[in-house]
């Protein structure tokens, strides 16, 4: 079977042995080089995720458009940022990390660059909605789940725990720039300097990063030296290449485990809490102000919760901790209702499950790496990564059918809480056999 061309690596070899001499005379294995650049890059591509909700009441001030034809853009950029990644990671193990990371930065650079000059709605459906989304959606979790698999054998918990709590570090560090650059200066400064980020990003990109170890002339981190190279997938055609891995997955048990309780992850987190708290707070009395100022508290003990999650799914059984996370989620959102909402109650409900919020990522990554192996992992991934965010999609409408319907959030709140109970005792079944490599 031909090999899959890996984009550039005989041009790169003499700039790749320097930096790799360079950073081995400092005792730093190659593989921690390429997390570093990921992190940075998902931090910022973070901004492009989440920025756009500080940017909702200028463009209704100024071009008098209604926050649902804003949102319809908003939807669709949700809806693509995990439709894409199947195919990301078809694109990755085609094309390699550099090419496809750059080309995601090309496409949000342009998307949120060329939104400057909007005066339709149409205009932001098509830049937000479609440039922008499928721009995002190539450095989504299926970004970190692959660098995890291809460049490290040890550590791969606390590196995917890394990874995906950095965007939650980077809508820390950018929104409340960005919101301060809004007041101060106005909404198109604040676009073009996120910009400036992507470009620099970028440059670093095509400084560091290269697809695998084997490019270096190295093992994974934590594999012996001598250790056979990772198998790359063979060369298929690339839309072809995400379904073969769902038909193929999807005859197995576990995938379907994994996938469902990730739906149940996406309907318990993006789709409720961060659509919904905000709004569930006003109907206590609690100022859009301080229940915003909730959901940042949040944002940085889930950066804490997913590193840790990230080290205990390197010391414990996965099933185990996605059990405890998903039950321990369940019963804080079942008991949210009934706490009144006064300060104290929900101050510990925001430290609580901020750091349940992306602690499923490393063992539910995990997982996906033991049962379907390193080659497909990312592949996989992307299709349980796209049943979180259709969890998301289908948990913020349900909520705000509910609240219209009922006058009160209580019910979504806490059937949410009653999934995630689910999930957790469905986790427990989540065993799995080594992967069988397929007859040629």
């Amino acid at each position: 079977m031909a090999k899959a061309p890996e984009s550039g690596v005989a041009g790169q070899s003499v700039i790749a042995d320097r930096l790799v001499r360079a950073f081995a005379r400092r005792g730093v294995h190659y593989s921690w080089v390429i997390a570093a650049v990921t992190f940075v890059t998902a931090l910022v591509t973070a901004g492009a995720a989440g920025s756009v909700g500080v940017l909702l009441l200028p463009l209704q001030i100024e071009f008098g458009w209604s926050s649902a034809e804003i949102s319809g853009a908003l939807g669709l950029r949700l809806a693509l940022f995990g439709l894409v990644a199947p195919f990301a990671a078809s694109l990755f193990n085609r094309f390699g990390l550099r090419t496809v990371i750059v080309i995601s930065l090309v496409l949000i650079t342009t998307g949120m660059g060329l939104s400057v000059f909007v005066t339709e709605v149409w205009h932001l459906t098509v830049l937000w909605g479609v440039v922008v989304g499928t721009g995002a959606g190539l450095t989504a979790l299926v970004l970190a789940a692959t660098v995890a698999t291809r460049w490290f054998e040890k550590r791969r918990g606390l590196v995917i725990g890394l990874l995906s709590a950095s965007s939650a570090t980077g809508q820390l560090i950018i929104l409340p720039v960005m919101a301060m650059i809004v007041d101060n200066v106005g909404w198109r400064a604040a676009i073009l300097l996120l910009c400036i980020f992507y470009v620099a990003t970028g440059a670093l990109v095509l400084v560091f990063m290269r697809n695998r170890p084997s490019d270096v002339g190295l093992a994974a981190y934590g594999a012996a030296p001598d250790a056979p190279a990772a198998p790359i997938p063979p060369t298929t055609n690339l839309f072809a290449a995400p379904f073969i891995a769902m038909r193929d997955a999807a005859t197995r048990p576990i995938f379907w485990v994994l996938a469902g309780a990730f739906f149940i992850c996406g309907a318990s987190t993006n789709g409720l809490v961060q659509m919904h708290l905000i709004p569930m707070c006003s109907d206590y009395g609690i100022s859009a102000v301080d229940a915003a100022g909730l959901l940042a508290l949040m944002g940085a003990f889930d950066f804490i919760g997913t590193i840790a999650s990230g080290w205990l799914s390197d010391r414990y059984s996965s099933r185990v901790l996605l059990f405890w996370y998903y039950g321990l989620r369940g019963l804080s959102l079942i008991a949210l209702p009934i706490t009144g909402f006064a300060p104290a109650p929900l101050a510990i409900f925001a430290v609580f499950y901020g750091l349940d919020w992306i602690a499923t990522v490393p063992p539910t990554v995990k997982l996906t790496a033991q049962a379907f192996g390193p080659a497909r992992a990312n592949l996989v991934f992307g299709w349980i990564f796209a049943a979180h965010q259709l969890g998301a999609g289908v948990s913020a409408l349900a909520a705000g059918i509910i609240r219209t319907g009922l006058g009160s959030y209580v019910l979504a709140f806490q059937g949410a809480g009653i999934l995630c109970v689910v999930a957790a005792l469905a986790s427990l079944s989540a065993r799995h056999a080594p992967p069988q490599p397929k007859p040629a």
